[in-house]
């Protein structure tokens, strides 16, 4: 998940490899040469294809949850929420 300044939660699903067309080229900013370099664009192209996070582990991890498997503390939780996104008044 990308973390983002918007009120709500933003989850962007990319489809696997072989599933679709490769995501197009952003367009290219000025001053950005050096950085659309040939040895750049393969690693630019690779990090585009991964996904914003891994399915298979979040199931894992909420199968773990459900089974018990896994501690869960919801106080400590709530702390950290209040912590990082508290009130700003």
């Amino acid at each position: 998940m990308k973390i983002t300044g918007a009120s709500t939660p933003a989850v962007t699903l990319i489809p696997q490899a072989g599933n679709a067309a490769p995501a197009p080229a952003p367009a290219p900013v000025a001053g950005a040469a050096a950085l659309e370099s040939s040895v750049l664009q393969p690693a630019q192209n690779a990090l585009r294809a991964l996904p914003d996070f891994d399915a298979a582990k979040v199931a894992e991890l909420r199968d773990a949850l459900a089974k018990g498997e896994l501690p869960f503390d919801s106080g400590r939780l709530a702390g950290l929420i209040q912590r990082f996104h508290g009130s700003k008044a």
